[in-house]
């Protein structure tokens, strides 16, 4: 299956060819200075596209869009152009006109429904994300052990490949220093994007202070499951604990993890150290209080 938030960024890299700067000469347009509200122009969702038309005589167009997060998706100097918006979400279109006499922006706000459900069809973003409404995974700490272990070899929880202990419980690893308190909790959605929080508890043990971290994942498939990634951007790191792993030894990794299991009702996921050791974090999704 192809990598989706490749697709995205396909789309992003498409609006991005146009020129940053109008590229038509202005001087030879009329000498008229307008205002916001002498523009004329349209920007309307059309399923998962939004279509710009520049309706507004003897100026040079300029749109750019961004997303809610005020991140810029692409720009155009075209009168008219169609752009795809994968993403259910409300976005901001910039129009700007180019006169001899200067220039003038004015902006609308366009909604975008529903993803585009042939993004997504594959199963597992559902599991994962619920979608755009998100879905928060907490650490299994009630019928098993928040974390185990798996051999170097060990691919999934139904091909095996390894040798493998989950813990019956956190009592069974009481040696390794995992605390019995709130760790936190980790939400995806595709709400206009790939969106992530991690809410992570301190690591000092007995602390209960949390941090906040929020960005973008790649979630990348494949066939059989045998190595999917749920990989975070820009050094967010995914929900972890104090096992004696992350305390005497180094080289995990907790911003490109591997998936071991994943329904609607586990998320496991593999920590991988440089050397190919792999503990297992056991989560489960967050239930409403």
């Amino acid at each position: 299956m192809k990598n989706i938030f490749l697709t995205l960024i396909a789309i992003i890299a498409v609006g991005s060819l146009f020129s940053c700067e109008p590229v038509e000469d202005r001087n030879s347009l009329p000498a008229m200075t307008l205002k916001s509200s002498d523009l004329n122009y349209t920007a309307v969702a059309n399923g998962n596209t939004i279509e710009l038309k520049n309706l507004t005589p003897d100026i040079i167009p300029y749109w750019s869009y961004v997303d809610s997060k005020g991140n810029e998706l692409g720009h155009s100097n075209l009168n008219e152009l169609t752009i795809a918006m994968p993403f259910a979400g409300t976005y901001t279109i910039n129009f700007s006109a180019y006169t001899k006499g200067g220039s003038v922006t004015d902006t609308k706000t366009v909604t975008i429904l529903k993803n585009d459900q042939t993004l997504f069809s594959d199963p597992r973003w559902a599991m994962l994300t619920n979608g755009v409404a998100g879905k928060t995974w907490v650490f299994n700490m009630v019928t098993e052990s928040p974390f185990a272990f798996v051999g170097g070899g060990y691919i999934n929880k139904t091909v095996e490949g390894d040798w493998a202990w989950y813990p019956g419980s956190i009592n069974d690893v009481s040696w390794s220093g995992i605390e019995n308190k709130d760790w936190g909790e980790v939400t995806f959605d595709l709400n206009g994007g790939y969106n992530v929080k991690v809410k992570q508890t301190s690591l000092t043990t007995g602390s209960t202070v949390k941090t906040t971290q929020s960005g973008t994942y790649n979630f990348s498939l494949t066939n059989g499951s045998t190595n999917d990634r749920i990989i975070l951007n820009g050094g967010i790191e995914i929900l972890h604990l104090n096992a004696y792993y992350n305390e005497t030894l180094s080289g995990f990794s907790f911003s490109n993890v591997r998936l071991i299991e994943l329904t609607a009702s586990s998320l496991r996921y593999a920590a991988i150290r440089n050397d190919g050791v792999q503990v297992v974090m056991n989560l489960i999704p967050k239930t409403s209080n």
